[in-house]
Parts: structure tokens; sequence; C-alpha cells
């Protein structure tokens, strides 16, 4: 497929389009489009570091394609669907390479998600609630989404030994410690990390089994039960921990390793066409 001009068209559309307007604010479409085009950015890079291999990025994954999957598992396997047109679109889309068997291989994922306005609040000297009186909002529940995608994806790859999806948290629901922040008038107001009615961290670590976050989990681990040897797939989820913009620079550099780590999982099937050239790390 041509790649030069893919990644315009894609910045393109992307720009051309403004979301989901009355569900989510401002603040989460301007992060979803910054994760879109920091994706095609990464295509970008992709295409030009390894130039023999073929790269394509697509927006969605429908639902009978995730099912076909996984009755090559087993046909026990991906035998239910209701909704023939079913899909899941992650925000920055799926990027793939194609490897010696001409099959098309995911090797990132992205995803982003922007939930709590009170330090911007807060700065503003807004005061929000029903009687507009607090200085806090409890924190919603817009991260159900991610959950989904992240299950289908992994259906969708659980014959693979690696699993390249990335979450992108910003928002003062996702914080790691906590931060204090002045209002106009001077009064500091501390949002403590660990409250309940804010933090929503803890409803997104089972996407990682609680392992650390702001780290690459691309390899999938492998844990002993019972004699029994279980291959998890986890999600890489990075947040922002004062609950500031992600710079797209670093979301970029993150994404990258993602795909480079799937690269060296899928060095075997790549191998013709990387060392054409200069070959992955094995």
């Amino acid at each position: 497929m041509a790649k030069k001009n893919q990644s315009g068209r894609l910045t393109v559309q992307h720009k051309g389009t403004e979301g989901a307007i009355g569900i989510f604010c401002k603040e989460a479409q301007f992060h979803d489009y910054s994760v879109a085009h920091t994706s095609c950015c990464a295509l970008d890079i992709l295409s030009k570091q390894y130039p023999q291999l073929s790269f394509r990025h697509r927006q969605s994954i429908g639902k009978k394609e995730i099912n076909s999957a996984l009755k090559k598992i087993d046909n026990e396997l991906g035998q239910t669907l209701f909704v023939e047109e079913a899909s899941i679109k992650p925000d920055g889309g799926i990027i793939e390479v194609k490897d010696d068997n001409n099959n098309w291989r995911i090797i990132l994922v992205s995803e982003a998600k922007h939930q709590g306005k009170d330090i911007d609040n807060i700065k503003q000297g807004k005061l929000v609630g029903k009687l507009n009186n607090q200085d806090l909002m409890v924190a919603g529940n817009a991260i159900e989404r991610a959950h989904k995608n992240i299950s289908e994806i992994a259906n969708f790859m659980l014959a693979e030994c690696y699993f390249p999806y990335v979450l992108f948290l910003e928002g003062s629901n996702f914080l790691t410690h906590n931060v204090t922040v002045t209002r106009p008038d001077g009064r500091k107001v501390t949002l403590i990390y660990n409250s309940g009615a804010l933090n929503r961290l803890d409803r997104l670590t089972s996407a990682n089994y609680g392992m650390h976050i702001n780290k690459n989990l691309c390899k999938n681990k492998i844990v002993a039960c019972n004699d029994v040897n279980i291959m998890l797939q986890a999600a890489s989820i990075y947040t922002q921990s004062e609950g500031e913009r992600w710079n797209i620079q670093d979301m970029l550099n993150i994404m990258l390793d993602i795909a480079n780590t799937s690269l060296q999982m899928l060095g075997r099937d790549l191998f013709k066409q990387l060392t054409k050239e200069q070959g992955l790390e094995r």
C-alpha cells in the first residue's frame, strides 16, 4: 500500500472531525486528537526507520475479524455476534506491519482518556457542584470504554506473545501524588491523590494486573499458578502525575518504544525482510 501520504491524509481526517461534541469536554476531544495525530507521526517514523517493512494504519477492527481470530485458536471461541457491523475504534487507531507470510500483525494500539478538570477549575477560581460551592467535583466514570477496547484487542491477539496496547491518561482523576493548586484569591486547595472521590486509576489497573504504571508492559508476562503457566496480556498505562497535559513528543517516544518492542517480538516472523538491510536485535 502507498505509505508516503498516509499520515497526512489521516491528520487531515482527524482535523476535519469534531468528535462526539456534547459527550466529551473540549479537553478530552483535544487529548483524543493529540493521540491520533501522534500515532500518525509514529507511523511515519517507523516507515522511515524500517523502509524494508510495510506498515499500515487503520482506525477500527470489526467484531467479525476478532471472532475469526479467536476461532483459529479454538472452534468454541468467537461464536457470538449480534450486531454484524460492530467494531472497536481506539482513539489513536491501530498500526500494523506485514510479516513474511503477508499477514498483518498489530504493533501498536493507542488510547487516550482525559478525566477531571479540577486543577483548571481551581486555577480559574471556578466553584463546582449543584450549589456551585465546591472546589472539587466527584469523579465520573467515563473510562469504561477503555476496558472494552483493551479486552477486544486482547481477544484479537490471544495467540501473540506480546500486547502493544498503550493507554495515556491525563486529568485530576489520574493523579499519583498530592497536588496543591492556588486559586486567584490566593487560597490553596490540595487534591488528595488517593481519595476515593477523586482517583480513578484503580478502575484501570485491572487491565495490567496491578503491575506498575508508566512502564512498557508490551512483552507478555508468564506466571506459574497451580503447576500451569499462564500468559498475561497487560496494557501499558501511562499517566501525568500532576494532571497536566501530555506533551506530544513524550507520547511519541512511548509509542515508538511500544512499537519497537512489538517488532522485536515479531523478529522471527519478519526476519527475511529485516535482514535485507539492518535487522533487529533478537
